[in-house]
C-alpha cells in the first residue's frame, strides 16, 4: 500500500466521506491534465488555445489546473481543437 493510500484510509477512518472527495477530485484534475497534454502535445500555448476556443488564458489555465463548474461547451470546443470528442460516462 503505497503512502497516499495510507493517508487517504486514516483520513477516511476519521472524516468519513474523504475517500470520496478525493476520487472526484482525481477525477477533475485527470480531465485538465488530459487537455494540458493534448495542447502540449500540439506544441501550443495556454494564449494559442485560448483564442481557438474564444476564451482567455487564464480560463484555460484554470481549466488544465482544476477549475469546477467547466462548461460541457468548454470541454467541446477543445474537444473539436483536437479531433477529439466528449464521451460522458455515469457510473
Amino acid at each position: 500500500m503505497s503512502d497516499i493510500e495510507k493517508f487517504i484510509n486514516q483520513k477516511e477512518l476519521a472524516t468519513s466521506g474523504f475517500r470520496r472527495k478525493v476520487e472526484e477530485e482525481y477525477e477533475n484534475l485527470k480531465l485538465g491534465e488530459e487537455i494540458r497534454q493534448l495542447r502540449l502535445s500540439r506544441g501550443m500555448t495556454q494564449e494559442e488555445l485560448a483564442k481557438m476556443i474564444s476564451t482567455t488564458k487564464s480560463a484555460v489555465s484554470r481549466l488544465e489546473n482544476h477549475s469546477k463548474n467547466v462548461h460541457l461547451l468548454t470541454i467541446e470546443k477543445v474537444a473539436k481543437i483536437f479531433n477529439k470528442k466528449v464521451v460522458i460516462n455515469f457510473q
